[in-house]
């Protein structure tokens, strides 16, 4: 459970209908095979990265922060936005580091998916292995992070109960690391 007091908490000032610019809304319109048209609206977003981060030791790094859609502070698999000309790997290393100190040993992407069926946003699983505390964290200026080390049972367990907004990315990654076996 989440406390209120909570230091990473963030105060709700308002809302409003417009975007604020990470991602752009879009309005598409088409015509069905059947000859009727309709408008949809599509999300355009950047690619985005998402880690499942292991140390050496096997223990788990996630991350507290606030999260505006579900209104709370929600302990996070570390990732963020792949700049248009850096790769998938770099952009996990990077994010890595600055949001919890830790260097990985190595990354793989293990899975790339759109954000969902009206999106054009591209969010890739990324498996960090060997992870090792090097630095202090070093957010970006609108990020209010707190690195979170789990044992490997507690962070498989909160990947599963599906209370973080990457859940997918997060199965992928356990899978990936042989923590979870595929049923199919």
């Amino acid at each position: 459970m989440t406390d209120e007091r909570d230091a990473l908490q963030w105060t709700l000032l308002g809302e409003r209908p417009e975007s604020a610019g990470f991602l752009k809304v879009g309005c598409r319109t088409y015509r069905y095979p059947d000859g009727r048209e309709d408008q949809w609206d599509i999300l355009h977003g950047p690619r985005t990265v998402a880690i499942v981060a292991l140390t050496d030791d096997g223990q788990g790094v996630l991350v507290r922060q606030f999260r505006p859609g579900p209104g709370r502070v929600l302990a996070e698999l570390p990732g963020g936005i792949v700049e248009p000309e850096e790769g998938v790997e770099v952009a996990a290393a990077r994010e890595l580091l600055e949001e919890t100190g830790y260097q990985a040993g190595s990354v793989e992407v293990v899975m790339r998916t759109f954000l969902a069926s009206y999106a054009t946003h591209v969010r890739h699983a990324v498996l960090a292995r060997d992870c090792r505390r090097v630095a202090e964290p070093q957010p970006d200026q609108a990020e209010f992070v707190e690195p979170l080390i789990l044992p490997q049972g507690e962070y498989v367990a909160h990947i599963l109960s599906g209370q973080l907004t990457d859940t997918d990315m997060g199965l992928a990654g356990l899978v990936a690391a042989g923590l979870l076996k595929p049923t199919v």
